[in-house]
């Protein structure tokens, strides 16, 4: 009864969204960024409950930094949905409006998926991301965030919810499930009669348990096991920072890189350099035998190594000695995420972008920006790796349908 209540209120919510207007949306979305701010002492306190569990149970410091809520992130959240506030609403576009020789004039119209939950781990800022979009898009969210996270979660919906209803808008238009038993997120997945779209974020094990147990549709947000391949004509001075920024800046980000590959041509030069940035940083290297010969910083690596999405202070380093072999271990071990190439010969840049398989394909830049703030979405719903509906960063289009629309004068079918 508890999932029921909740996606009833949802679904009717959802129904008053798709009739509001553009106005009324950008308003509230407004009002929701400069109360997080105002609101921010009192969320950081719940948010200190949640960091002091973490760290009681032994969560790792990457992923501290993901749960972690600072006066700098509030600022950079509350910015995503000003952003998001200035791009042009999706909802009520007509395309594609061609006349039909019996006369018929029809067209396709973009409009709200409906209800869209969304379960997710240790990650308070997605509860922010994911509001905005959703809400900009005219649907409703139903939010299922990790055991890690509830405390920070229930007072950033409280914040949100309160901001909604005081522009006379229905709250509902967010919900977080607050019952953390894992059970109930079994039932959430199979909530076909509320749900129209689920969306996991997170690790591999939750991706996986969505998809296997879903009934509900579902957009699948990968893992990133992300690459960076030095090519034999690449500029170290660039693919040094390049590494550096791509593995180090975060480590806990699904875009951060976890694996090296490097042109034998240019390995004798690149690998003693990009060791020793690395090691300086306290980052295990993980490399094969031909890696080895380079640098004593790289330990033993084995082929689990090639595909771990390690999320810690450690990097795989695979030596090829060709493009050709570079391209087959990148899809062969990648996620289907994020991947670069370093190089400064054109030809090899567009084969790599033509046969790497993944949602984002780089030339001389770090993984890093695949982001939807980074891609000027305002904020992102999650990292497709899967082809149908969306891949890649998914903005306000990921987040809606069309319906075709179709005008007459009195046709009929004989």
């Amino acid at each position: 009864m508890y999932l029921k209540e909740i996606g009833a209120k949802a679904k009717l919510a959802s129904r008053y969204m798709a009739k509001c207007s553009t106005e009324l949306k950008n308003k509230a979305l407004l009002k929701v960024a400069d109360d997080l701010i105002k609101n921010q002492d009192e969320i950081i306190k719940a948010n200190k409950i949640d960091i002091d569990n973490a760290v009681a149970d032994g969560m790792s410091a990457a992923l501290l930094d993901r749960l972690t809520l600072t006066p700098e992130r509030f600022e950079l959240m509350a910015e995503g949905i000003r952003q998001v506030v200035l791009l042009d609403d999706p909802i009520g576009e007509v395309t594609g409006m061609k006349k039909r020789p019996n006369g018929l004039v029809i067209g396709q119209q973009r409009v709200p998926m409906g209800v869209i939950g969304i379960i997710y781990e240790s990650r308070p800022n997605v509860t922010v991301d994911a509001f905005a979009l959703t809400f900009k898009t005219g649907n409703a969210v139903i939010l299922r965030g990790g055991s890690d996270c509830i405390y920070s979660n229930i007072a950033l919906v409280k914040s949100i919810r309160e901001s909604l209803k005081s522009l006379s808008i229905d709250e509902n238009a967010i919900s977080l499930i607050e019952n953390t038993d894992r059970k109930l997120a079994i039932e959430f997945m199979k909530m076909n009669e509320y749900l129209d779209l689920l969306i996991p974020r997170g690790g591999a094990g939750l991706i996986r348990n969505v998809v296997l147990n879903a009934t509900v549709p579902v957009i699948e947000t990968g893992t990133g096991n992300c690459h960076i391949y030095v090519d034999k004509d690449a500029d170290l001075d660039k693919a040094i920072p390049i590494i550096n920024n791509a593995k180090l800046q975060r480590l806990g980000v699904c875009n951060a890189c976890e694996s090296l590959v490097i042109h034998k041509d240019i390995a004798e030069k690149a690998i003693p350099l990009i060791a020793a940035d690395l090691s300086k940083h306290e980052c295990e290297i993980r490399g094969d035998e031909a890696s080895k010969m380079y640098s004593n910083c790289i330990n033993d690596c084995t082929e689990e190594d090639f595909g771990t999405e390690y999320l810690d202070k450690i990097i795989s380093v695979k030596t090829v000695s060709s493009l050709d072999e570079a391209i087959e271990h990148i899809n062969k071990y990648s996620t289907g995420h994020s991947e670069a190439i370093i190089t400064e010969s054109y030809e090899a840049s567009q084969r790599f972008l033509n046969e790497v398989d993944s949602a984002c394909v780089y030339v001389n830049a770090s993984t890093r920006f695949t982001d939807g703030f980074m891609f000027g979405f305002g904020a992102e719903i999650g990292i497709s790796t899967q082809k149908l509906h969306a891949r890649g960063p998914m903005g306000l289009l990921a987040l809606t349908s069309t319906k075709y629309i179709i005008y007459g004068n009195g046709q009929i079918r004989e």
